[in-house]
């Protein structure tokens, strides 16, 4: 199948293209001028235009390779009740909290295609109070430091505590409280592959959706703005 971020642009040169364009400030000017009626040739009926064709838009159907398909129908169905808030469905990212944290499971989906690309992604503490590797819990609760399950929509980034992020709208009842607590996508040493090699687990977050330091570009790239994001555990 088919890697996705072969097919995903880059940020760093879209954000480059955009102000490029931007600085340009090019106007189409109007000239005007006397012309002599007599002078013009016989006017012609104009070349036909084609009217372009726009194919619908059409998703995958079943689940793409290496998703539980009970949870990528759950994420579809979040998608569906929430897509007046989601202006950008071409992607979603899934977080399937069923897996340890040992194992690649922040997948983002091309839902065109089909093509995924799979990453590391923590927990929180409050999910996982012993570290065992695995999300015991989800919490919404400020103060909680757990992670917490539903639809989220990519909102804007900014520069905090761990340097570029990505704040996360919580959409559901079951995170609705997101933006107080500052449930983020960050990077983070903790969630470096390496903690694997080293402890068989990675470390935690506060709640936060933390993934490799190595991994974050690919991350913003995949996700940019508006696309939802969708947390659970399946049993």
């Amino acid at each position: 199948m088919k890697n996705l971020i072969e097919g995903a642009p880059s940020r760093r040169a879209f954000l480059k293209n955009a102000a490029a364009i931007a600085g340009t400030g090019i106007i189409a000017g109007c000239a005007s001028r006397t012309v002599t009626t007599a002078a013009l040739p016989p006017a012609s009926a104009p070349p036909p235009i084609a009217v372009p064709v726009i194919e619908p838009v059409v998703r995958t159907a079943s689940a793409p390779r290496g998703v539980r398909p009970e949870l990528f129908q759950r994420a579809m169905a979040a998608l569906e009740r929430h897509g007046s808030r989601i202006r950008q469905q071409d992607r979603i990212a899934i977080a399937d909290f069923s897996m340890p944290s040992s194992r690649l499971r922040f997948h983002f989906v091309d839902l065109h295609n089909g093509a995924t690309r799979s990453l590391l992604v923590s927990h929180g503490v409050g999910s996982d109070p012993a570290h065992t590797g695995m999300l015991q819990r989800f919490s919404n609760e400020v103060g909680s430091e757990a992670t917490c399950e539903g639809a989220f929509l990519a909102s804007n980034y900014y520069v905090g505590k761990h340097q570029l992020s990505q704040r996360l709208v919580g959409l559901d009842p079951t995170n609705n409280n997101a933006l107080d607590r500052a449930i983020v996508i960050h990077g983070a040493w903790y969630a470096n592959p390496d903690m694997i090699a080293k402890h068989g687990k990675l470390g935690r977050s506060q709640g936060c959706f933390a993934v490799g330091e190595a991994d974050l570009d690919q991350v913003f790239t995949l996700l940019g703005e508006g696309r939802m994001v969708y947390a659970e555990k399946t049993a």
